[in-house]
């Protein structure tokens, strides 16, 4: 995963922060779909390579449930970095609460977390009631 995801975060667009970064989503079907970050002079309409990935999943057709793994790399960081609470919320809307989430430095070290440790607690359909 770790050679998957520091090519693909080449294809990332951040003149601006010159922080690349790439997501691979492993569907239940075993299909991987992937995300960069894509930056805007605009800042505000940016968008990190988590919602890009997961965006681009629910394009092709996969729904809530459909997700069952994310990994995320930076690759111009030697730390691991993990994603922002943006991201973070959206991840928690479409991944079971209990689905790996795996986050990389360039080194290829790696810590894992489960969407409920890193959204503890999300805005849900719940909170909408």
């Amino acid at each position: 995963m770790v050679e998957k995801l520091l090519d693909l975060a080449k294809n990332s667009y951040s003149p601006y922060s010159k922080y690349r970064v790439a997501t691979i989503l492993v569907m239940k079907d075993g299909k991987e779909i992937k995300g960069v970050n894509v930056e805007n002079a605009s800042y505000g309409s940016s968008i990190c390579s988590e919602r890009s990935a997961i965006v681009s999943a629910i394009s092709q057709g996969y729904k809530k449930g459909d997700f069952k793994e994310l990994h995320c790399m930076c690759i111009d960081s030697n730390r691991i970095s993990t994603s922002c609470f943006g991201c973070r919320q959206v991840i928690s809307e479409f991944f079971d609460y209990d689905a790996p989430v795996y986050f990389y430095s360039n080194k290829g070290e790696v810590k894992k977390y489960s969407v409920q440790e890193l959204c503890p607690f999300p805005f849900n359909d719940e909170d909408l009631k």
